[in-house]
């Protein structure tokens, strides 16, 4: 466990129930951080579960942890909202400490080969997971140099931003870029005592997947059919025989998070059970 009392993230992305946006904001709190939670909408899969109440029932989790907690509805690829969300957050909060940019594009007409592939939805894959990680980093980062005492931006790009795959050129090429935009970053503000590393995960049992999964099912296998046989050639594919877990993810980002990650900056980790090794 990391001493993080005190500190403040900016999670985006957090609105699924079984997201890693979720898994890092309650690891985090967990630590002792106090919590901005986003999301684009106040929940992105409403419908799955009569239960839970997408941002609502994060600011809940962490409020039972005994953290400060605030939830924000903002479009990440929209450079007003991003600002206006950041201020909020500090107003409410006091300043901001961490970054975890995790807010990604949905799955769906992106799916497909390149000679297949719209223009909109190339643009909109871009503009929600590389303009929106830029935004982010951009105003969270303006604020830690202002304040003069460091911080950490965590950003969330994908095993599939080291290896392309098929039917994902938009999202793969999206991922690649977010690496770039990493070690920049890290460079601009190694300066500032500002620590900027990106997360590699292979695929976990989320709702990204189950949407995933729908869109690529061939006609003779059901959604769940085809999601069952993902995981099971993606296990079988991985050496550590299964597939990451949101707190695989988590875990690694409150050591990000923490003083004990300090020398660390500008790096890509695969978190892909060794499937994936540089």
């Amino acid at each position: 466990m990391y001493n993080l009392s005190g500190k403040v993230a900016l999670v985006t992305g957090a609105g699924g129930e079984r997201g890693f946006g979720r898994a890092i904001a309650v690891r985090l709190a967990q630590e002792g951080v106090d919590i901005i939670a986003n999301d684009v909408v106040q929940n992105p899969y409403s419908g799955r579960s009569s239960s839970w109440r997408g941002l609502d029932s994060v600011k809940e989790e962490i409020k039972a942890l005994g953290r400060r907690a605030v939830a924000i509805v903002a479009d990440v690829s929209n450079g007003a909202q991003v600002e206006k969300m950041i201020q909020e957050g500090i107003e409410q909060l006091g300043h901001i400490d961490i970054l975890v940019s995790n807010a990604a594009s949905s799955h769906g007409r992106d799916l497909v080969p390149v000679v297949d592939l719209d223009e909109d939805v190339w643009d909109s894959t871009m503009r929600v997971n590389l303009k929106g990680a830029f935004l982010c980093s951009k105003f969270v980062a303006r604020e830690m140099i202002a304040r003069g005492l460091g911080g950490k931006i965590i950003v969330m790009s994908s095993a599939v931003g080291k290896r392309g795959q098929a039917c994902r050129a938009a999202y793969a090429a999206s991922k690649f870029a977010l690496i770039g935009l990493t070690q920049s970053l890290a460079l601009e503000l190694a300066p500032h005592h500002i620590n900027v590393n990106a997360l590699c995960p292979a695929m976990a049992d989320t709702e990204r997947i189950n949407v995933m999964a729908a869109a690529l099912a061939p006609t003779d296998q059901t959604a769940d059919e085809h999601q069952a046989k993902i995981y099971k050639d993606r296990v079988a594919a991985t050496p550590l025989g299964r597939l990451v877990q949101t707190a695989d993810i988590a875990s690694l980002t409150a050591f990000l998070a923490s003083p004990q990650s300090d020398y660390l900056t500008g790096l890509s980790i695969p978190v892909t059970g060794g499937a994936i090794m540089d």
